[in-house]
């Protein structure tokens, strides 16, 4: 699971963004395939944990096989709190939980190498399931 060395403050201010909204500024930064071969590319805005950046990631290796070798291109340095179950309204703003990584669409967020094409993209397809967004896999130009 990935997690910052340290953060400056505790408790970030909550980013209130709409996705619909988000979607027409697309990510300007992390938009071409630099390390491998094939990509996976974010198609939406999103909010993706690190628990979720390593489940795609366990997903991605396994299939690659030993030869494979992938690289992950987003950070979760953002935290996000959560209030306990069954507590009312106000009473604070509740205590940190875990890490999130904020995702614009075009971002590339895992890419691939030492694969042929085929099994790239079914690799980068089963990490594309465990993710909260719409990817598509895009290659080398």
């Amino acid at each position: 699971m990935l997690f910052p060395k340290k953060i400056k403050h505790r408790k970030w201010f909550t980013m209130r963004k709409h996705p619909a909204k988000e979607a027409v500024h697309p990510e300007t930064r992390g938009i071409f395939v630099n390390f491998g071969s094939f990509g996976l590319k974010a198609a939406e805005y999103g909010r993706i944990t690190s628990n979720q950046i390593e489940a795609a990631r366990k997903a991605a290796m396994h299939h690659a096989g030993k030869t494979g070798k992938v690289w992950i291109r987003v950070f979760p340095d953002h935290p996000f709190t959560q209030k306990p179950a069954e507590v009312k309204m106000g009473k604070g703003k509740g205590e940190p939980v875990g890490f999130i990584a904020e995702v614009k669409p075009g971002r590339v967020i895992f890419e691939i190498d030492g694969v042929d094409a085929g099994k790239a993209s079914e690799s980068l397809r089963k990490a594309g399931t465990k993710l909260p967004i719409r990817t598509k896999i895009v290659s080398r130009i």
